[in-house]
């Protein structure tokens, strides 16, 4: 017999012991009524969303959330992100992940994210599209969640062997990086030129416009430059309704790495103004469209982008509040799903406070519903669900146990 299932992914839940919060996790300070009666009824455990020890992107991380091997699917977040922001892209074709960023006269990169620009970067992505480079290569270009943005370059004999421009996450501070070859070939020394030059023209362009002159005069920080990240060429993964038995899927995200993730895993996107990839989430919305889709789906993949935000704001009250408003909207859709209905829970990885940057700490999870074994476990939290009847295991692994739950999984043998 099939059961439908509601799968719900905090990106970065997880996190480590915070001294103001009296060496407990965010999610364990939070005031979770929902969250800890899900997991007081239902099986907990740890995930290493790839491998133990090992930080994984949001990219791969949703990937094993969702069955996927990523060294069989995984080319890179430009692709992923590419096909998030509703960007046309061929074999052959090499997309970048971008952020929008402030750098200083030196090339000093003063904020990776611009402030977290989100007003005007559809203006500013319009006059970076359709430039047309050395070698008859073409660069296109496209917002993608609020600073986020993608770039794909076309033409002959490109390679995603090159380097990132991007210093990384907690370098502010640093120049942005020299694009280099990461090969010898001429295909890979022909695209970091190419990029290079696409950088140049992307910070006089972005230096000389009123959107910037007047984000200075009112004392925030310009998007005066792009930084280029994650090289990546077209992948293919076989969708989730012909890996499982005719699967029906939909996914509610506002933000697009994972908009692009359930688009490669033939999911249905839920799409709707009010749903944002950012701290203003709207979690009664989110609600809302889960029980909506639950109609027509087997399976609901909803995600949450706030706490990951948090985690790298380092800022842990704002997290803790987050989680709180994430069981109130797990609380709304736990009360209207139809009997039957599982309910699992886990995040795609860890992003302590502390560290400002993705971990490889595991993540909570939680299976519920009707005919669950539930194990002895009484709160949901890190330290709880670490000795819960789950065990530790790998995202992919955890999918599996979810889909055997569901009825969708395939006997191995005869």
């Amino acid at each position: 017999m099939k059961r439908k299932a509601i799968l719900v992914s905090i990106d970065g839940l997880g996190d480590r012991p915070i001294h103001e919060l009296g060496e407990l996790t965010p999610l364990e300070a939070a005031a979770t009524p929902t969250l800890d009666r899900i997991a007081s009824e239902g099986l907990t455990g740890l995930v290493d969303p790839y491998a133990p020890g090992i930080p994984c992107g949001t990219d791969v991380g949703h990937l094993c959330m969702l069955g996927y091997d990523p060294n069989e699917v995984y080319s890179g977040r430009g692709p992923i992100e590419a096909l998030g922001a509703g960007l046309e892209i061929f074999p052959g074709d090499v997309a970048f992940r971008c952020n929008f960023a402030t750098v200083d006269q030196e090339g000093k990169v003063s904020d990776r994210r611009a402030g977290r620009i989100r007003d005007g970067v559809a203006e500013l992505a319009r006059l970076l599209d359709n430039i047309s480079l050395n070698e008859d290569i073409i660069a296109n270009f496209a917002p993608a969640t609020d600073h986020r943005a993608v770039l794909v370059l076309r033409g002959k004999g490109l390679s995603p062997q090159v380097s990132d421009s991007d210093p990384g996450g907690n370098n502010e501070g640093m120049a942005m990086q020299k694009v280099q070859p990461l090969d010898k070939t001429d295909a890979a020394i022909r695209t970091a030129q190419a990029v290079e030059q696409y950088l140049a023209i992307a910070r006089e362009v972005l230096g000389k416009h009123p959107l910037n002159r007047q984000r200075i005069m009112s004392g925030q920080l310009p998007a005066n430059a792009i930084l280029t990240r994650g090289a990546g060429i077209v992948t293919y993964c076989t969708p989730l309704r012909e890996r499982f038995k005719g699967l029906r899927c939909a996914a509610v995200s506002g933000e697009a790495t994972v908009q692009a993730i359930a688009k490669m895993a033939g999911m249905q996107n839920y799409t709707h103004p009010g749903i944002t990839g950012s701290y203003d989430f709207n979690g009664k919305l989110k609600a809302a469209a889960v029980l909506e889709l639950l109609a027509d789906n087997d399976l609901v993949l909803v995600h949450i982008k706030a706490t990951d935000l948090a985690g790298h704001d380092g800022r842990w009250d704002q997290k803790k509040n987050i989680i709180e408003q994430i069981d109130t909207m797990v609380g709304q859709i736990k009360a209207n799903i139809p009997p039957d209905t599982l309910i699992a829970i886990t995040a795609d990885h860890s992003t302590p406070c502390t560290v400002k940057e993705h971990s490889g700490d595991p993540v909570p999870a939680v299976i519920w519903g009707k005919g669950v074994r539930a194990d002895k476990q009484v709160t949901y939290g890190e330290t709880s669900c670490s000795h819960g009847g789950l065990g530790r295991i790998t995202g992919n692994n955890y999918f599996h146990i979810l889909i055997d739950l569901m009825g969708f999984s395939q006997k191995f043998g005869a």
